[in-house]
């Protein structure tokens, strides 16, 4: 039915506003963050003419001269738009200052303007009412200033070829088309043409619809998307490029294919370098599909166009990338659902577009290179938010600034600490089918449109019938993460346990009401997890045991961001068994283990951590044997024996 409107509509526009231009034309549109790249122009805050809230984008008709070895830009744009003020009596467009506009035709007639800041200002001279339609085109030229990762448009060369790209995201595609940058206001539809010489090929947007031939030696690449597209989601990347065409064959589309078309450089055995990598996108496309939904642009494609960019970019059903490493195809794949798709209602909520990714890649990592990758993945992220004591994954709206975009695309909190709620939120739901349920809820509601956190929240709550404002309030808004402390003991019935939860930012965040994960190791070799929730920074737990603990570990699957501080009691010694004995304790270089058991045989010792991390371990038959502890950190560990068929623990002190 979308589908059905939006061709309704373009045949409106067709109507209406073609009649009138008499020269349309006769044919038929993250990981972002390196650290080297960190330099960004302007000092402003962002500000807009509120005069842009005056109409809605419909259409974008981007019709440009391009080259590979230039930054330089000309020709025209065309907004198709309908007014939703009472009366709009100027239209209002952004464009840097820097670029030259030659002319600006409102319906097809000329029109004054003004072009003196990074805005523009066209009076009419007779206001258009709410809801008619209008046309507007702005034809232009000029080379806008450029440097760093996120200039709207940068050239260079890889491969030996000379390539031109566009990087819009979040303030800069001003930088080389007028534009309307509101996020809350996607386009329908969009054309995007790309006139360049004739050894070059230019990617962008939807479908290649034509290459038409051109005056002096030129084509034109005419691209059209009829999917809603943000404004920074609009892009284009010239050079002397070969296609690679391959499909993805998602099990839900029962045999049809997706196209997955990349534009590499035509230089002898860059394609042979990535080709093998490239490849796996189809299984990235096919993955998500089955968990999220469908690839939300099928009807079109997915592809990548290859530039010098330290990283990649996700410009809708065409990522413009610097290289096809696992993770980086993942992210910005997983970006077509969530950014592309469904796109952050306003940058404060970047996490909409970047926890989502980051989570992305966990997924693949989990579903394609097993979960002890995806462990591995994990805990590079923990250890990244962890790095340092607060933040929040929410950017209040005062740190959103054109000298601040660094902030907005925070490695350590949009990325990581975003993907650390996700599964979080995994871990609280204790069901996965219910969790891919909550995401396959929140892309139906809100895709082809834009979302807050707050609104996937409200999704999530709805659909998995809890109530998760404490946590978002806490993960979300809140800063920082917890440590979890215990104290424990047990009798022949019960284990009592002491949690005290500290944090890491109290002034913001001083608890973390959650659930938590505890695994109990029993001295015959089996274990078991319970889950305790956390209500206050002290809680008391008493808990039906019969079995003698020997170990506790917190959170062992690794699901919360947490530190764990002290075991205190971790090893109880008040039962007869005699197992094994050790001394001296405490110890300084070596560790005297003396062992009391009628098998002999397949004799295993380990040195673990309090949390229980293998630091040593050897196989042994004799029934004395000395450990060298002498490079351990001072602080309390344990020693553990695995014989036949027992398991026994004892904690000891490594002194300076």
């Amino acid at each position: 039915m979308k589908k059905f409107i939006l061709s309704l509509i373009f045949t409106f526009f067709t109507l209406f506003v073609f009649a009138q231009l008499h020269d349309h034309p006769d044919g038929e549109l993250c990981s972002h963050v390196k650290s080297f790249y960190k330099s960004f122009k302007g000092t402003e805050d962002v500000a807009q003419t509120p005069l842009l809230h005056d109409y809605d984008v419909k259409f974008y008709f981007l019709d440009l001269n391009v080259e590979s070895n230039s930054i330089y830009v000309s020709g025209e744009v065309t907004f198709y738009a309908e007014v939703v003020a009472a009366e709009m009596d100027t239209f209002a467009f952004e464009l840097l200052q820097e670029m030259i506009v030659d002319q600006i035709t409102i319906n097809g007639i000329q029109n004054p303007f003004s072009h003196t800041t990074n805005e523009g200002f066209v009076p009419l001279t007779e206001p258009i009412l709410a809801g008619n339609m209008f046309s507007a085109k702005i034809t232009y030229h000029g080379t806008p200033p450029t440097g760093g990762f996120f200039s709207g448009i940068s050239t260079g060369n890889g491969w030996g070829k000379d390539v031109t790209w566009t990087l819009s995201e979040p303030f800069a595609a001003r930088d080389w088309w007028p534009t309307k940058q509101v996020l809350e206001d996607k386009a329908d539809s969009a054309w995007i043409f790309l006139t360049t010489s004739n050894q070059n090929m230019a990617g962008s947007n939807g479908l290649l619809t034509n290459i038409s031939t051109m005056p002096e030696n030129k084509l034109r690449y005419e691209w059209k998307t009829n999917y809603p597209i943000d404004f920074y989601l609009i892009s284009f990347a010239v050079s002397d490029y070969q296609d690679y065409s391959i499909y993805a064959h998602p099990a839900i589309m029962a045999g049809d294919s997706i196209l997955i078309q990349n534009f590499i450089y035509d230089s002898p055995g860059c394609l042979e370098n990535y080709q093998e990598e490239i490849d796996q996108t189809a299984e990235f496309v096919e993955l998500y599909s089955d968990l999220f939904s469908l690839y939300p642009f099928y009807e079109e494609k997915y592809g990548h166009c290859l530039t010098p960019l330290g990283g990649g970019m996700e410009h809708q059903t065409m990522t413009t990338i610097g290289g096809f490493s696992f993770s980086l195809v993942a992210h910005e794949l997983g970006h077509m659902w969530f950014g592309d798709h469904v796109t952050c209602a306003t940058w404060s909520d970047i996490w909409i577009n970047e926890g989502f990714a980051t989570y992305a890649d966990y997924l693949a990592n989990e579903f394609i290179l097993g979960q002890g990758a995806a462990n591995t993945k994990m805990q590079g992220i923990h250890t990244s938010v962890m790095s340092q004591p607060g933040g929040s994954v929410y950017v209040p709206p005062a740190e959103v600034t054109y000298d601040n975009v660094w902030r907005i695309f925070d490695g350590r909190l949009s990325y990581n600490k975003g993907a650390a709620i996700l599964h979080m939120i995994r871990f609280e739901l204790q069901d996965d089918d219910l969790f891919f349920q909550v995401l396959r809820d929140y892309l139906e509601i809100y895709g082809d449109s834009t979302a807050t956190g707050l609104d996937f929240m409200n999704v999530l709550n709805e659909t998995s019938g809890m109530d998760f404002t404490d946590f978002f309030n806490q993960w979300y808004f809140g800063e920082g993460y917890p440590t979890y402390s215990i104290e424990w003991s047990q009798n022949d019935s019960e284990m009592f346990m002491e949690i005290t939860q500290t944090t890491s930012a109290p002034t913001v965040t001083p608890l973390f009401k959650m659930k938590m994960g505890y695994r109990l190791l029993f001295y015959d070799g089996t274990d078991t997890i319970i889950y305790l929730q956390q209500t206050d920074n002290l809680n008391n737990f008493s808990i039906p045991i019969s079995k003698q603990i020997g170990l506790i570990q917190i959170d062992p699957g690794n699901w919360v961001l947490n530190q764990v501080g002290s075991i205190t009691v971790g090893i109880n010694e008040d039962f007869s068994r005699t197992d094994f004995f050790i001394a001296p304790n405490p110890a300084t270089n070596e560790l005297n283990i003396k062992i009391n058991s009628t098998d002999k045989s397949n004799i295993e010792i380990s040195i673990l951590s309090l949390s229980g991390s293998i630091l040593k371990k050897l196989n042994t038959d004799l029934m004395t044997v000395s450990v060298n502890i002498s490079d351990l950190p001072a602080g309390n560990y344990i020693c553990r024996i695995n014989s036949g068929n027992y398991q026994s623990y004892k904690k000891f002190v490594k002194a300076d």
